[in-house]
């Protein structure tokens, strides 16, 4: 089985409409039973949801010195807002948990394989 990051992309300055609190639990609850089928699949890796990228942080080996910089790495309208990895079978497996993904938060998915030696 392959490792593919599904990546939520946002993009600065364009909001999502208004939800109501109850519009806000219904989308939490899909998330949530989303990850949950993820998990009995046995696809599940890991997810999370990220802070904007004003919160970022960018730290480079420039010669011998480490230099840490506030904020993203690149000035950007687009930036990663959540991912999720998962272990699939194959990449239409993977593009079928982005198609569920998609729907419910509304935003693209990039689905990305790992690169890397086959583990075994």
């Amino acid at each position: 089985m392959t490792k593919y990051m599904l990546s939520a992309h946002s993009v600065e300055g364009q909001s999502p409409p208004p939800m109501s609190p109850e519009d806000i639990q219904q989308v939490t609850e899909q998330v949530l039973a989303l990850e949950g089928e993820m998990k009995e699949a046995g696809v599940w890796v890991f997810g999370g949801r990220l802070h904007g990228p004003d919160t970022a942080t960018v730290v480079r080996a420039s010669g011998r010195q480490v230099i840490t910089t506030d904020g993203p790495f690149v000035e950007a309208r687009e930036h990663l807002g959540g991912f999720y990895v998962l272990e699939a079978d194959d990449l239409d497996a993977a593009l079928s948990w982005a198609a569920k993904v998609t729907s419910i938060v509304g935003a693209p998915i990039e689905v990305r394989p790992f690169a890397g030696p086959p583990e075994g």
